[in-house]
């Protein structure tokens, strides 16, 4: 047996089905002809609403539209254009004859796009049109379609349980209207009180303001005050400073006059120091000459050292070629332990991938074993739930 539709408690199933029309399905060959003409229909509204986009990116779609859809739109961009021109003339038997080539030539249009739907429904995605009265229309359109699918298949039965259905509603609504009523006075009444509050916060606002306003008067007292306190207090500043560069004009004068006698007084110990410099370069050059007397001394003993020096070393390169062969050899030896360690390593993981391999495939295998005996149990039963039903 299928699974039951879910629907709301207390909504009868034939009553959901009319107002959903998505669980309506056509009953009669009839009306899925006229579905199939609203359908029809709507899309070729939905069409001639993306026509005038198409035409005016035409270089853009040509590709995707092919030679004949293109070479028909362009034929009706040159109709349309002709029945511009002749919305002014008087001769009403001419332009009778071009709106009725521009029907034809939009129905030969029309009918190549329902020919290739799967370009239709790309060019949904491709173009995009600002939102027209067009489709106000189809948007009308196409809940009539639902509305006469719902005439058509709805029963007289269906109809009546409907009727009840929105009678109960109504009633339901009635209800919900006194109580919203009377949720609604006591709205008024909270928003009565509300406004009362805001009344009551806008006067101590009021008052607010004026004693700010008050207090800016006041302050404004104070800061003339205060400007006259500080331009009197600029001007004793001023007198203040000329007194005070008077008596560093002074200063200067005095300082200049020591300046002169300490350059005098610092020349005539210059000259003392300049003797002091005489004997101490005598005392230097004396001092250099001892200096590379023993320097002299120094080398030869230098000399002698790495004579030494150079024997003890040609011993330590014997030594040293030594050193690198039994480097050498104890190398190999390192290598060739390093391999054998690390080959019994990969022996080692070789082994434990082989047992986790092992171990994998058991695993599987009874699973395997265990899905086909409940399968079959399963397939047992039902054989036998099959039987009791029959």
């Amino acid at each position: 047996k299928g699974m039951a539709t879910p629907r709301k408690a207390g909504i009868p199933l034939s009553v959901m089905k009319v107002l959903d029309p998505r669980q309506l399905k056509p009953d009669s060959t009839e009306t899925e002809r006229i579905l199939t003409v609203f359908d029809e229909t709507i899309v070729k509204l939905e069409i001639t609403r993306l026509i005038p986009r198409i035409i005016g990116s035409l270089e853009r779609f040509a590709r995707m539209l092919g030679p004949e859809i293109t070479s028909s739109l362009l034929e009706l961009q040159k109709l349309s254009m002709e029945i511009q021109d002749l919305l002014a003339s008087p001769e009403d038997e001419k332009r009778r004859a071009a709106e009725q080539h521009l029907k034809c030539s939009l129905r030969n249009t029309l009918r190549l796009f329902l020919a290739n739907p799967l370009l239709y429904h790309g060019l949904k995605y491709e173009v995009w049109v600002k939102e027209s009265p067009a489709d106000v229309f189809i948007k009308a359109f196409k809940e009539f379609r639902d509305f006469t699918l719902e005439r058509l298949l709805t029963s007289p039965d269906e109809e009546k349980e409907k009727i009840q259905f929105m009678e109960a509603i109504s009633l339901r609504v009635e209800k919900n209207m006194e109580t919203i009523s009377a949720v609604q006075a006591e709205l008024e009444a909270a928003i009565q009180i509300r406004d009362e509050e805001i009344n009551s916060k806008d006067k101590k606002i009021e008052n607010l303001k004026i004693s700010m306003e008050n207090l800016a008067n006041e302050c404004k007292a104070d800061i003339q005050q205060i400007t006259k306190e500080g331009e009197k207090q600029q001007k004793e500043d001023e007198k203040a400073s000329q007194d005070r560069c008077a008596r560093l004009e002074q200063d200067v004068l005095r300082l200049k006059a020591q300046f002169k006698t300490l350059v005098l007084e610092h020349r005539a110990s210059e000259l003392v120091l300049r003797k002091k410099k005489c004997k101490t370069e005598r005392e230097i050059e004396k001092w250099v000459q001892k200096y590379d007397t023993d320097m002299a001394e120094k080398q030869a003993t230098y000399e002698e050292i790495e004579a030494v020096y150079n024997e003890e070393k040609a011993q330590l390169a014997l030594l040293m070629e030594k050193h690198a062969l039994l480097l050498q050899e104890y190398t190999a030896i390192e290598e060739e332990r390093r391999m054998l360690k690390e080959k019994a390593e990969e022996a080692a993981r070789e082994a434990a991938r082989r047992n986790d391999a092992a171990t994998y495939i058991q695993a599987f295998w009874k699973g395997y074993l265990v899905r086909s005996i409940y399968k079959s149990k399963l397939k047992k039963g039902k054989g036998k739930g099959r039987g009791r039903g029959k």
